[in-house]
């Protein structure tokens, strides 16, 4: 949904939904790199998360997790606790 540069993106959350949407989706998982390989989470992943999950409340639509990849592995949110 989302195509940045090396320091950041813009993920919206209207995108995101759009497509869920348009394919009858039940439930997403958001998924994101990190190029530096730090798999800890920014605030801005937490708002993000937290954002699209209100979201999908109201759409009916869950947030299963949100993982952060990288070539050294990946966090899960939903691992953590987060979703």
């Amino acid at each position: 949904m989302s195509s940045g540069g090396v320091a950041g993106t813009v993920a919206d959350p209207k995108l995101i939904f759009g497509v869920a949407l348009k394919a009858n989706a039940c439930s997403v998982i958001l998924v994101h790199n990190h190029p530096s390989d730090n798999l800890k989470p920014s605030n801005a992943d937490k708002m993000l998360t937290e954002k699209i999950k209100q979201g999908g409340k109201l759409l009916d639509i869950s947030v299963l997790d949100h993982l952060i990849i990288s070539p050294e592995g990946y966090y899960s949110f939903a691992d953590e606790g987060l979703i």
